[in-house]
């Protein structure tokens, strides 16, 4: 993992309590134990760890946490929240930490996962869960991944792999929806 010289940004003390009280997500109980660092299998690809942007948090260093790229890679998978022995939703506050960025107006580093955020909640927003056909369709034309599929041929193996899904009857044609989709809503706005 390559560290970037950052130079120090003056701290906001009071942001790590505004967390705890917007999302009540449990930040100081972390002691650095590290354990959702060992367990994570995304951080070949971060370049600061997840203890590491849970402590900047601690010290208020606001602006580098959201400016890393880690926050972006975080793949959700909650290893880390489940390793977590005084039960910091690590999780949760790398979701909490996208959304203040995208607020903020901050660049994003990851776009392309940046773009898939985006399409899952939209589509979540709308029918109250996720619908993988249109899921994938939104996504592959807005990151752009479908014409370099197309035009490399790959879109084939795409198109093979959604029909025998259809086949087996793990991939719906029309989205199904939910009873509560008001509800959902009301936690996305």
């Amino acid at each position: 993992m390559e560290q970037e010289n950052i130079p120090t940004i003056k701290p906001e003390p009071e942001w790590m309590a505004q967390i705890e009280s917007d999302r009540r997500l449990n930040i100081s109980s972390c002691y650095q134990c590290r354990k959702c660092t060992n367990g994570c299998p995304v951080t070949f690809a971060m370049d600061i760890y997840p203890d590491q942007v849970i402590r900047l948090v601690q010290l208020g260093q606001r602006d580098r946490v959201l400016r890393c790229n880690t926050i972006w890679i975080c793949a959700a998978c909650e290893t880390c929240t489940t390793r977590c022995p005084n039960d910091v939703d690590i999780a949760g506050i790398m979701d909490y930490l996208k959304e203040r960025a995208i607020e903020a107006g901050v660049h994003v580093p990851e776009q392309k996962t940046y773009i898939f955020h985006s399409v899952f909640l939209n589509d979540v927003k709308r029918r109250g869960r996720v619908f993988e056909g249109r899921l994938m369709q939104s996504y592959m034309i807005k990151s752009g991944e479908l014409w370099n599929k197309i035009k490399d041929g790959s879109i084939k193996e795409e198109i093979s792999l959604g029909w025998t899904l259809f086949r087996k009857g793990r991939l719906r044609i029309l989205p199904k929806g939910i009873k509560a989709k008001k509800e959902v809503r009301k936690i996305l706005m």
